[in-house]
């Protein structure tokens, strides 16, 4: 059944418009909480939020929401998502919610629920809350009403747990690192690991004003980062996300290296020292074919998902895999997190280079990715996917590319866009292919 309000990722939008809004907040809270009043312990929820203008409105209105039904709240302020999910479980709270649009422009802000597990609500649930926000909600005496609670140590828990992810047999002394935060939720957080496991940090998207979360800098706009390790001669930079869930790296000449690099660096790690889980990693369907061809030479599989880290983790659950991730830097790691963690992925990545004592540039480049090109073509209406030319044309071309390549044809679940990917071991044909695929549809669509 389609979805009113939750997307993939929680409910998003544009703040002051709906869903976004106070009003909605609060009816979410009042929801959710209601919906998670099992059992008659005292139930609590943790509230964590990015560093978003509107974070204070939404995240007052929440509190209004759950407490109006009897839910005490457990205040963190501005803090990563894996950080929530991991204070979530480890309080014993009943709930908790992360108000992030993770790396969307600041006036963005999206909801992200976890359950007392620590992982994202399951679709029932979500199902569940959309019924209870669009119907009449029953109210506790006052009596019953909850309280809010803001807890100062939530930084220092949360430091706490990542650095213990790190090996302790290693430390990062004599490493200069380029951490870029990009102005968010770990502009606080992941300098002080860093530094405490002894690196020399170089801070940057660490001033925050609220306007500023993913303006030029973190993992979507890398640039920054790369010429500041170049500028300043650091081995390795590191950049988070707005909610610090995504990590992408640029190594000392500046590079960047992608989601698919940094899992293959950790799966060849981890297959080494015995502690893969799975016999390979999770991937989506946009991860290279370069990276499946290099686990299958190291006797490793890669099982591919639709995109989402959602559904990289239903897999990795029901196939016992503890490594997983996107392209894009989505990367969860199983044993530590109940969901992506740009932090603890980054520990693991640093943990490889100690390990090696070498340059990023070649601990972290474990394959040569095939050409891959992504095209995107918007249409008014219709189903020109379903149209028999177009169907001819995508079968031709994946002949073309047989045993060489692959396309991926996918329409978006948020616009009306057709996505036309395919790589391949010749640039030229790949692009070929993808313009003629794009242009069939175009066709189609007019």
């Amino acid at each position: 059944m389609a979805r009113k309000y939750f997307g993939t990722d929680g409910i998003r939008g544009k703040t002051n418009a709906h869903p976004m809004t106070a009003a909605m907040a609060m009816k979410v809270g009042m929801a959710a909480g209601k919906h998670f009043l099992r059992g008659d312990h005292k139930h609590r929820v943790v509230i964590g939020k990015d560093t978003r203008l509107s974070g204070y409105m939404l995240e007052n209105a929440m509190v209004a929401g759950f407490t109006s039904v009897g839910m005490d709240v457990v205040l963190v302020g501005p803090m990563p998502t894996p950080a929530v999910a991991m204070l979530t479980q480890s309080m014993r709270a009943d709930l908790g919610v992360m108000i992030s649009a993770s790396h969307n422009p600041y006036a963005d802000n999206g909801i992200k629920l976890f359950g007392p597990d620590g992982y994202k609500l399951s679709d029932a649930d979500e199902a569940a809350i959309e019924a209870l926000i669009d119907g009449e909600i029953e109210l506790p005496p006052a009596p019953e009403i909850g309280r809010a609670k803001r807890i100062e140590d939530a930084r220092g828990r949360y430091i706490h747990f990542a650095k213990s992810t790190f090996p302790e047999e290693l430390r990062l002394d004599g490493l200069k690192i380029v951490v870029d935060c990009a102005n968010g939720a770990a502009y606080q957080v992941a300098p002080s690991a860093l530094w405490e496991l002894g690196a020399e940090v170089i801070a940057i998207g660490v001033t925050p004003n609220g306007k500023n979360i993913n303006d030029q800098v973190g993992s979507t706009a890398p640039l920054t980062l790369c010429e500041t390790v170049v500028a300043s001669g650091a081995q390795i930079g590191i950049a988070l996300d707005g909610d610090a869930d995504r990590l992408i790296v640029a190594d000392e000449r500046g590079q960047v290296v992608d989601g698919d690099q940094l899992m293959a660096a950790i799966a060849g790690g981890w297959a080494r020292q015995g502690r893969l889980q799975g016999g390979g990693l999770v991937a989506t369907v946009m991860s290279n074919l370069g990276l499946e061809r290099h686990l299958a030479g190291l006797g490793l599989g890669l099982e591919r998902t639709a995109v989402g880290d959602r559904h990289v983790l239903e897999r990795m659950r029901a196939s016992g895999y503890n490594v997983g991730g996107e392209q894009s830097g989505h990367i969860i790691l199983s044993d530590y997190a109940t969901t992506g963690d740009g932090l603890v992925a980054a520990l693991q990545v640093l943990a490889e280079l100690v390990r090696a004592g070498a340059p990023a540039s070649e601990v972290l480049h474990r394959f040569d990715p095939l050409p891959q090109l992504l095209k995107n073509v918007r249409f008014a209406g219709g189903k020109p996917l379903d149209d028999d030319t177009v169907k001819q044309v995508i079968a031709e071309a994946e002949a073309e590319l047989d045993g060489t390549g692959r396309i991926l044809i996918r329409p978006s679940g948020t616009e009306p866009v057709i996505r036309v990917m395919a790589e391949g071991e010749d640039s030229a044909q790949v692009e070929a292919v993808v313009d003629r695929i794009c242009d069939a549809v175009r066709k189609a669509a007019a």
